[in-house]
Formats: structure tokens, C-alpha cells, sequence
């Protein structure tokens, strides 16, 4: 059947008489809906050919059906197990509520017929449609099957079954236990750490209380709570978790740290950091998921301005010297370093990294894990660096003096060297090491860079929305009054099916302060923090208030998100 010789009948020519789509797509839309066995309506919206809302007024006036804004509406008031997740799926209808024995259902094809009688068959109750936009019904189809799914029943997928953990070495090999056999079990957190990945998370918590058991994935910056399955199921749950990383499963006094190599299909695999923590219910597991892409994303989609950006370009080149990173856990530390180990990673460069543990593989850079019960800490580790011909080491974290004083002798002595620090700022960062202990004239001689980051959101680009400050409120958040002549939109979150209340993604935060002759004279005579940063402010280094309000500017992040982050 050709799109030529075909008479436009039902949605299609009203959608045509309504002036949504013109005819000859409409006559191509009613073809391929026909032969692909779908809705005109899904396919419309699927194809970006129409707005989904336009459709669903359109299909409401020609049927007189009620339109619901699914945005608006209460997910927790549906009724539980009422329909078939079989009929969900295959009728895209959505049960709302349930008010005496009539059902009422979402839908964005009035024309479905056979969803009614089907689910009215099953059900034994009388069925009401309510028309919804497709795209946004689509959504929350997905969000209550999920929400259905987070008990541990009909957990049968066979990609759940099909998953496969690689394992390290042997170790456990002889761990047999009925409580990490538990097949419902294994699919079940198998779930959990499938989903984390869809979402986009970066952490995954699993925690126990007296008298419940929670799941919260960290997505954007953000913790949010998945699942609560019943806390009966925590000894199983922390068994199967501690045999994936293989931990020692008898062990419940103390931390335990491990790792998980998850095998999706042949060709990929998800890499967790794993950490057990003893507390008064039970074992809480952690679960950092590290994507080794991260660091191949280039140095452009980290969102360095481009002075900052041109700052570390310039330090990467050095042959030596020591590059700083500083900044909270999961600021984004380690891909900063990886994104410039990346760039230094060629034949001719001999790189070794010691880290606790390894966060990101990548091919032609010696990686060692620090093992502090065989006696590898960080010191030593670095030690043995210095005797295999490096010419870029990285340390994980300067964590005590012995660390930062090898640290620096290699910066002295030829080698670049990267690393991070646990602080609030660049200033604070050459204090922090002065109160280690280390000598003022070799942190002033050694150190060329130092990056202090965080990680805001990212404003949704679908449904942000211009917000209107009093010039007043902008003096006082820190705008220049030049920045204020000029002229500025500034947007707030606003939240749609598309991202996360507003936000989608993440973007860096930077303080990027180069040792200048001038701040290198502070620093010799050990100047206060609140001084090093006057200077570097006189320098024009913008710190991590000044950064993020340009990002505001720009329309990155919202004004609500630089507070967050960052203080005046």
C-alpha cells in the first residue's frame, strides 16, 4: 500500500483538518502505523512530526474524551496489581484509579477499543478512558511498572538471569552459601544495578534501619530513594552483594572495600566500587559506578572556561612540576585527572598512577591498586615509581606528610606529578599542605597548578525558564556591576518528562590558580589563606563563586544551584 492512493479517514484527517500535519505526512503516518502494527498517534509523536498535546486535544474534541495533564496527576494514588503488566504493555493504558467497580485508564489512542474490552475482560470491572499526551503516558508507564516491580516478585527477565560477574581471582571460589543463591535475590540486585545504569546514576546505597530496608540511587548530585524492599531480605541482599565483590561474607565487624566487574554483553562491562560499613541494623553497601569513558570525554565537555581551560593546557605541558586537584568526594577529582593523563598519554611518556583503588582503566597507563595490609601504602608505591624511568606519576590522594614529601621531591626532581587533596579552595589547598608539615620553599618551587572543582546540574534545556532577580538580589548573590550593565538572562528549573525536576546532567565548577611569582612570595612566607586568595582574585583567577555565576549567566546552572555549591 503506497501513500498515493489511500483516503484519509478517523485521527488522521482530523489531525489534517486541524491544521497539525499536512496531508501527504498524514497519508505516510497512517501507512507505516498500519504496517508497523502501532498507533497513528505514538508514531506522530515518536517521529517528531507533531506535539503530542495538539494530538491529544485534537483526539479529544473529535471523541469527546476528557484530557488529563499526567504532570498533574498523583502517581501514588494508582491501584496496585489491578492490571496485567502483559496489557500495560500491549494497550499503552495506564490505570489511574480505581472508584467503586469502574476503572479509569490513561491512553493517548482513543481509537483502541480493544484495550477496553480486554482489560475490562480481566479485571471484571467497567472501564473509563482518560486521554493523555503520549509521550509524557509512555513515561509513566515505565515509572509504574518499576514501581510494581520493586518487590521480589516475578523477577523472571531473562537479562536479569543473563548477566554475569567477572571475577577477579579465585579467592571465593569455594563461597556456597543458600543465602547468595537465592535466585530471586541475585535478580533482584542484579535490577538495581541494571537500573543505576539506565539512570544515570553515579552511587548506589543500600541501607539498613530497625525496621526497614531502603535502595537510593545518587543521580546528578542528588540521593533518591528506589526501593524499599522488606528488611527480612538485608542478610540476603548484603551476602549476594559481598560475594559479587568478593568480600569476605562472614565478616560483619568491619569495613570491608571490594569491586564488581558487571559483564552486560560480550563486548561491555560496568565496572563498582564496592564498600561494606558495619552499622546498628546491619551492613550499608555503597556501590561507585566508574565509567571509564568519563576520561575520554576530552577536556571541552568538562566545562573549563576557556582562561582555565588554556591554564591547564599550559601545565600539562611542563616537564614538571605538581598539578593539584582539590575538591568534596565525587566532585569529580579523578576524571579531571584522567581527561589530562589522557592528554599526556602517548608512546613516548612513561606514566604510573597509585591509586585507592583504580577508578578508571585506561590502556597504556600502569596502573597499581595500594594495598595497605601488604604493606603498599601510597609512600611506597611511590617510591617505586622514582626507580622505573616516569615522566608523569599520579598519586590518588596526599593523605599524610611522608606522601607529599615524596610527592614534591618528584616534582623537584624532573617529573610532573598529579594529585588530589581533600579541601574547600585553591588558597586553602597550599595551607593544608604547610600544615602537614611540608616546607614552605618546596610547595612555592614545586607546585605549578591547582584546580579546586564541584559539580552543579545542569538546567534542563527542554523547560528551563527565565527568572526575573532585582538588581539588588544580583549585587548581593556577587554579580560585578558590569556584568549587570551588560545585561544577563538568568533561568530557573522547571521540570519535565524529559529530566529530573529541572535539571539534567552535571556540569564542572572550577577555581584554576596558577602559582604566580607573587603568590609563590606568600607562600614562602607562609601567608594566611584569606591572603593567597585576595592575590589570586588581584590576578584575576575567578574562584568558585565568580565561576559558577558565570555558568548562571550563561544559562548553564540556576542561581539556586550556585548557592548550593558554592559559598560568597
Amino acid at each position: 500500500m503506497t501513500a498515493d492512493n489511500i483516503t484519509l479517514t478517523g485521527l488522521a484527517r482530523k489531525f489534517v483538518l486541524d491544521q497539525i500535519i499536512d496531508e501527504e505526512s498524514a497519508k505516510k503516518a497512517q501507512v507505516y502505523a498500519k504496517e508497523n502494527n502501532i498507533s497513528l498517534i505514538t508514531h506522530l509523536v515518536n517521529s517528531s512530526m507533531a506535539k503530542a498535546q495538539d494530538l491529544a486535544f485534537s483526539a479529544a474534541q473529535e471523541f469527546g474524551v476528557p484530557v488529563l495533564d499526567l504532570a498533574a496527576f498523583t502517581l501514588e494514588m494508582q491501584p496496585e496489581k489491578v492490571v496485567d503488566e502483559k496489557l500495560v504493555r500491549k494497550h499503552r493504558a495506564l490505570p489511574l484509579y480505581v472508584r467503586g467497580n469502574r476503572l479509569f485508564i490513561a491512553v493517548s489512542d482513543p481509537t483502541n477499543i480493544n484495550a477496553h474490552d480486554e482489560i475490562k475482560f480481566h479485571t471484571g470491572l467497567s472501564v473509563d478512558a482518560v486521554l493523555v499526551e503520549d509521550d509524557k503516558l509512555s513515561n509513566a508507564i515505565e515509572k509504574y511498572l518499576e514501581s510494581q516491580d520493586t518487590t521480589m516478585g516475578d523477577l523472571d527477565d531473562a537479562d536479569l538471569e543473563g548477566l554475569d560477574v567477572e571475577q577477579q581471582d579465585d579467592k571465593d571460589k569455594d563461597v556456597n552459601t543458600s543465602d547468595t543463591e537465592d535466585a530471586p535475590i541475585v535478580k533482584y540486585v542484579n535490577k538495581m544495578l541494571l537500573d543505576a545504569i539506565k539512570a544515570g546514576s553515579s552511587d548506589l546505597h543500600f541501607e539498613p534501619y530497625e525496621k526497614t530496608y531502603r535502595v537510593r540511587y545518587r543521580t546528578d548530585g542528588i540521593l533518591h530513594e528506589v526501593s524499599k524492599p522488606s528488611i527480612k531480605l538485608a542478610p540476603k541482599i548484603s551476602a549476594r552483594l559481598k560475594v559479587m565483590s568478593q568480600l569476605d561474607i562472614s565478616e560483619r565487624r568491619v569495613p570491608q572495600d571490594g569491586r564488581i566487574k558487571l559483564k552486560l554483553s560480550k563486548t561491555k562491562s560496568i565496572d563498582f566500587r564496592v564498600n561494606t560499613l558495619p552499622t546498628l541494623w546491619g551492613e550499608k553497601i555503597v556501590l561507585r559506578i566508574l565509567d571509564s569513558n568519563s576520561a575520554k570525554m576530552g577536556i571541552d565537555a568538562l566545562g573549563y572556561e576557556e582562561v582555565q581551560k588554556d591554564l591547564f593546557m599550559d601545565a600539562l605541558k611542563q616537564p614538571q612540576g605538581m598539578i593539584l586537584v582539590t575538591g568534596p568526594t565525587g566532585s569529580g577529582k579523578t576524571v579531571s585527572l584522567y581527561t589530562g593523563l589522557n592528554i599526556l598519554n602517548t608512546p613516548e611518556t612513561n606514566i604510573s598512577t597509585a591509586e585507592d583503588p583504580v577508578e578508571i582503566n585506561l590502556e597504556g597507563i600502569n596502573q597499581v591498586n595500594v594495598n595497605t595490609k601488604v604493606g603498599l601504602g601510597f609512600p611506597e608505591a611511590l617510591r617505586s615509581f622514582l626507580r622505573q624511568d616516569p615522566d608523569v606519576v599520579m598519586v590518588g590522594e596526599i593523605r599524610d606528610l611522608e606522601t607529599a614529601s615524596i610527592a614534591i621531591k618528584a616534582a623537584q626532581t624532573g617529573h610532573m606529578v598529579m594529585s588530589t587533596l581533600h579541601t574547600n579552595s585553591a588558597p586553602e589547598t597550599l595551607t593544608r599542605l604547610i600544615n602537614m608539615g611540608v616546607p614552605a620553599f618546596n610547595i612555592a618551587t614545586s607546585v605549578s597548578l591547582i584546580i579546586a572543582q564541584r559539580l552543579a546540574r545542569r538546567l534542563c534545556p527542554n523547560c528551563k525558564e527565565p527568572v526575573n532577580i532585582p538588581r539588588e538580589t544580583l549585587e548581593k548573590e556577587g554579580f560585578t556591576k558590569e556584568q549587570i550593565d551588560t545585561g544577563f538572562t538568568l533561568y530557573s528549573p522547571k521540570g519535565c518528562d524529559k529530566c529530573s525536576n529541572g535539571y539534567k546532567g552535571r556540569v564542572g565548577i572550577y577555581e584554576v590558580v596558577k602559582i604566580t611569582p607573587t603568590i609563590s612570595e606568600l607562600i614562602m612566607s607562609e601567608a594566611t589563606s584569606i591572603e593567597i586568595a585576595k592575590q589570586a582574585d588581584i590576578e584575576g583567577f575567578n574562584n568558585l563563586r565568580k565561576s559558577a555565576l558565570v555558568k548562571a549567566i550563561e544559562g548553564v546552572t540556576s542561581l539556586q544551584e550556585v548557592e548550593r555549591v558554592t559559598k560568597d
